[in-house]
């Protein structure tokens, strides 16, 4: 399963920026789609996921801001930010797991290379 990610970009404080994660190879396997962020100097960190079935699960720091949702026709699962904030900064990865917990960086399989957002204040 190759991940391409897409969308990052700079914007100010309180605005809006669409990720992208597009999925390709052997997909059919592949149980939750997830977002991870990793801010300079701090671990990686679970952001959203969204499970083969739908159901989606989120970061405390991102609830009623950020919306992770998925095409499958496309293959693609999109992560809506809203309300940035500064310590929203980082570079976010899209990832896909074929099983496991879906908050824990170990369940996940496969990793984009990531893409930076920064937010200004």
């Amino acid at each position: 399963v190759q991940l391409q990610a897409s969308g990052g970009g700079l914007v100010q404080a309180g605005g809006s920026l669409r990720l992208s994660c597009a999925a390709s190879g052997r997909t059919f396997n592949i149980y939750a789609m997830a977002w991870f962020r990793q801010a300079p100097g701090k671990e990686r960190a679970f952001v959203a996921a969204i499970r083969s079935a739908g159901r989606t699960d989120y970061a405390d720091s991102v609830k009623g801001r950020f919306t992770i949702s998925r095409d499958n026709a496309k293959n693609t699962v999109y992560l809506h930010m809203d309300s940035l904030k500064p310590e929203d900064t980082a570079v976010y990865y899209c990832a896909a797991s074929t099983g496991g917990t879906v908050v824990g960086p170990d369940s996940y399989r496969y990793w984009g290379q990531g893409t930076l957002v920064t937010v200004s204040s």
